[in-house]
C-alpha cells in the first residue's frame, strides 16, 4: 500500500481496438536517408508489390540538384548502365543517376505483437499490424551495366573474327529420357531451394498508387486508424477477466513450443517413441535399425517391457535371420509404392530382399553378381537390399553384419521352428518366381555351423587335444607303422625298376613351375596347380611320356588362342591369373595338371603368333616384373589388324600417350582420317 501511495495513478487513457484496416496495414522500415533523398511526397514515383511474398518495391527520386550529390558519379553511373543510346528500356532517361530502388523483406515472422497506435482526445486507438517491411537499397543497375559491357566486349571481339568465321561444327547431342517420377522424388523437389525460388520469381508484380502526405486520399485512409465505434460489443476483446489477462501475456506452451527446434518427420526421441503402443514401436524400431539381436531390442524399449509380448509383435514386422531380427520387406516398401532406383513396383522389391535374405539363411556370405542375376534387378536396388543386412568385404562379397545369436537360438526354440516353416514357405514361392536351381536351393549347413563357432579358451583347446590324442594313440601308431612299411617296399621297387636312369639336373630357374599359391582356392581341389591322385599322365623324374607332351601342347595352344583373340594385349601376370581359373574350371586328371612352366607358356605365346611389346615403364614403377611384360595378339585376320599394329609400335616408345597424338599418328601410317568411333574401337 505504501508503495500505490508513492506512486500515484496520474491520468487514465481509455484504449480501444481498430478494426477497419485489419490485415491491411505494414509498417516500412526505411534506411537512413542520404542527404539527397527525403522521403516526401516528391521522392516516391512508383510502387508494386507481391502480396503472397509480402515483398514490396519503392522507386524513389534523387534530388540532384542538392550539393551534396556528385553528378559526375551519377552520369557515369548512368553511362555505365544504359550506354550511350537514350530509349524507352533506358533506366536513367535523364542519363543521371536520379532515382533509387528499394526492395523489401520481413523484419519479423510473428508480427501479431505489434500494432500501430494513434493517439487523440485522450483515447489510445490500437490497429493490429498485418506485416513488418525493411526497405533495403536494390544494387540490379549494376548487374545490367555488367551484362551491358559483356555485350560491348562480344560485340568487338565477333566483329574482329567475322570474316574469318568459319562454319559451325556439328556437335553430337545426346538424347536422354527421363524415368517416371515418384511420390517421394517430388516432394524433394516441391521442398527444394530452386524450385521454391522459381515460385517466387512467377507471380506477378501488382503495381501500386502512392498519394502523398497531404493527399485528400491520405486524410480519408487515415481516418480508419480510429475505432469505429465505441461501444462494448466492438471491443470485448480488452474486456478479460485478471486470469485471462494473465493467460493472453503469458501463455503457457505456445511460445515454447515455438521455439522448440524443428527436428525432421521421420525423427522421434526415445521419450515420444515410448508414449507410442509396443507394437508401433518396434515396428519404428525396426524400420529405422533393421538388423538388430532381441537383446539390443529389449534394451531400446526399456527395462520393464514384458519379454513375451516383444516376441509376439516382433514377428508382426521381422524374420529371423541367423538367430538376429531383420526387418520385414513389406514394412520398408509398402504397397502402391516403387523404387526410387528404377521405378520397379513395391512387389517386385519386396521378392528382390526377401531372396538376399533367404540366401543369408544359408550362407554368412551373399555374391552380389548372382542375386543380381536371379532377381533381375537394377545394382541400386541390389545394393540397397546387402547394405540393409550385411557388409561388404574386398574379393570376399557381402557378409552378415551381425554374428550369429547362439543364446536366442538355445532360449527360444519353438519360435526359431516356428521362423524356419516361414522360410520354408518363402523359400517355396522364390522357386516358382525366380525358377531356383537345385544349388540355389541345398542349404549349406557346415558352413553355417562353422560359421558361428563357440569361443574356447586356449587351455580348453589343449586338454581337448591331449584327450583326443590319448584315445587314438594306438590307431595312430598301428597307421604310423603300415605307412613306413609301404614306404620302404616302394622305394625297394623303384631301385630295381630304374637302375639305368640317369636323373638330369637342370637350372631350377629355366623350368620354375608357375606359382599358384594365391590362387589356391580356385584349384578345386588342386594343390599348385597339381592333383595328389596319381594319374595316366604322371611324371617320371619331372618329365612327361612323349606321346603326352603333344596333348599338353595342343591344351595349351588352343587355352592361348582363345584367350588373345577375346582380349588382344596381356600381362604375363593378368594371363597367368586366367590360366588358374582355366585349370579350376577342369575336371580331375586333365593333361593341363601335369604342370606348366611359366616359360613353356610364354614360349607357347609366341608361338600362336603373339609378341612381347617392350612398354617402356617407368624405373620408379611399383609393378612386378610379370606385369611389366606385355604381350600382344599381332594378327587377328580384322579389318583393324593394321591399325593395332601402328598402336601397339606408338605404345612400344611411351607408355604415356595423348589421345589426339594416337588420332594423328593412325592416319598418317594407315593413309586414311580415322574418326572418334573408329579409334575408340582400335583402342579398346
Amino acid at each position: 500500500m505504501a508503495n500505490e501511495e508513492d506512486d500515484p495513478i496520474i491520468q487514465e487513457i481509455d484504449v480501444f481496438l481498430a478494426r477497419s484496416l485489419l490485415e491491411k496495414l505494414y509498417l516500412f522500415q526505411y534506411p537512413i536517408r542520404p542527404a539527397s533523398m527525403t522521403y516526401d511526397d516528391v521522392t516516391h514515383l512508383s510502387a508494386k508489390i507481391k502480396p503472397k511474398q509480402q515483398k514490396v518495391e519503392l522507386e524513389m527520386a534523387i534530388d540532384t540538384l542538392n550539393p551534396n550529390y556528385c553528378r559526375s558519379k551519377g552520369e557515369q553511373i548512368a553511362l555505365n548502365v544504359d550506354g550511350t543510346c537514350t530509349d524507352e528500356t533506358s533506366t536513367y532517361s535523364s542519363k543521371l543517376m536520379d532515382k533509387q530502388t528499394f526492395c523489401s523483406s520481413q523484419a519479423a515472422s510473428n508480427v501479431s505483437r505489434y500494432a500501430a497506435a494513434v493517439y487523440k482526445k485522450g483515447e489510445l486507438h490500437l490497429t493490429p499490424l498485418h506485416g513488418i517491411l525493411q526497405l533495403r537499397p536494390s544494387f540490379t543497375y549494376l548487374d545490367k551495366a555488367d551484362a551491358k559491357h559483356r555485350e560491348r566486349e562480344a560485340a568487338n571481339e565477333g566483329g574482329d573474327s567475322s570474316q574469318d568465321e568459319a562454319e559451325d561444327d556439328v556437335k553430337q547431342i545426346t538424347v536422354r529420357f527421363s524415368r517416371p517420377e515418384t511420390e517421394q522424388a517430388r516432394q524433394r523437389r516441391v521442398q527444394s531451394y530452386e524450385f521454391l525460388q522459381k515460385r517466387q520469381a512467377e507471380e506477378h508484380w501488382v503495381h501500386l498508387h502512392y498519394y502523398g502526405l497531404k493527399d485528400s486520399r491520405s486524410e480519408h485512409e487515415r481516418q480508419y486508424l480510429f475505432s469505429q465505434g465505441h461501444g462494448l460489443a466492438e471491443n470485448t476483446e480488452l474486456i478479460k477477466s485478471p486470469s485471462e489477462y494473465l493467460m493472453m501475456l503469458m501463455p503457457p506452451s505456445v511460445e515454447e513450443e515455438n521455439d522448440k527446434p524443428m527436428a525432421p518427420s521421420n525423427v522421434l526421441s526415445m521419450a515420444q517413441l515410448r508414449t507410442l503402443p509396443l507394437a508401433d514401436q518396434i515396428k519404428i524400431l525396426m524400420k529405422n535399425v533393421k538388423v538388430m539381436p532381441f537383446a539390443n531390442l529389449l534394451s531400446l524399449l526399456g527395462s520393464g517391457t514384458d519379454a513375451t509380448a516383444v516376441l509376439r509383435c516382433v514377428q508382426q514386422v521381422a524374420l529371423l535371420v541367423q538367430g538376429n531380427w531383420v526387418v520385414k520387406s513389406d514394412v520398408l516398401y509398402p504397397k502402391d509404392t516403387s523404387s526410387p532406383h528404377s521405378g520397379v513396383p513395391a512387389e517386385v522389391l519386396c521378392r528382390g530382399r526377401d531372396f538376399v535374405m533367404w540366401k543369408f539363411t544359408q550362407d554368412r556370405w551373399v555374391v552380389r553378381k548372382e542375386v543380381a542375376a536371379v532377381t533381375k534387378l537394377c545394382p541400386e536396388d541390389v545394393k540397397d537390399f546387402l547394405e540393409h543386412m550385411s557388409v561388404a568385404r574386398i574379393n570376399k562379397g557381402w557378409e552378415f553384419m551381425l554374428p550369429y545369436d547362439e543364446d536366442f537360438v538355445k532360449k527360444h526354440p519353438d519360435i526359431v521352428q516356428r521362423q524356419q516353416m516361414l522360410w520354408m514357405g518363402i523359400q517355396a514361392k522364390l522357386e516358382k518366381v525366380y525358377n531356383l536351381l537345385k544349388e540355389h536351393l541345398t542349404p549349406k549347413k557346415q558352413e553355417t555351423q562353422s560359421a558361428h563357432p563357440l569361443l574356447v579358451s586356449g587351455e580348453q583347446r589343449v586338454n581337448m587335444a591331449k584327450a583326443k590324442v590319448k584315445q587314438n594313440y594306438g590307431q595312430l601308431e598301428k597307421e604310423f607303422q603300415k605307412q613306413k612299411a609301404e614306404m620302404k617296399s616302394q622305394d625297394s621297387s623303384a631301385r630295381t625298376e630304374v637302375p639305368n636312369i640317369r636323373i638330369k639336373e637342370e637350372p631350377v630357374s629355366a623350368e620354375e613351375p608357375m606359382d599358384t599359391s594365391a590362387h589356391e582356392g580356385l584349384n578345386n581341389g588342386v594343390l599348385n596347380g597339381l592333383h595328389p591322385a596319381p594319374g595316366p599322365l604322371e611324371p617320371v623324374n619331372g618329365h612327361l611320356p612323349g606321346a603326352c607332351i603333344d596333348r599338353v601342347a595342343q591344351e595349351l595352344k588352343a587355352f592361348v588362342s582363345s584367350t588373345f583373340k577375346k582380349q588382344f594385349v596381356l600381362t604375363l601376370s593378368e594371363l597367368k591369373r586366367l590360366f588358374n581359373l582355366h585349370l579350376a574350371s577342369l575336371p580331375p586328371g586333365h593333361t593341363l595338371f601335369s604342370g606348366i612352366s611359366d616359360k613353356m607358356l610364354q614360349d607357347m605365346v609366341l608361338d600362336t603368333g603373339c609378341k612381347q611389346i617392350l612398354v617402356p615403364f617407368p624405373p620408379q614403377t611399383a609393378a612386378s616384373p610379370d606385369e611389366l611384360k606385355v604381350y600382344a595378339l599381332w594378327e587377328a585376320g580384322d579389318t583393324y589388324d593394321q591399325h593395332r599394329q601402328a598402336l601397339l609400335e606408338i605404345f612400344s616408345k611411351n607408355y604415356r600417350v595423348r589421345r589426339n597424338v594416337i588420332q594423328n599418328q593412325l592416319s598418317q601410317e594407315c593413309g586414311e582420317d580415322l574418326n572418334k568411333q573408329e579409334v575408340d574401337r582400335v583402342l579398346k
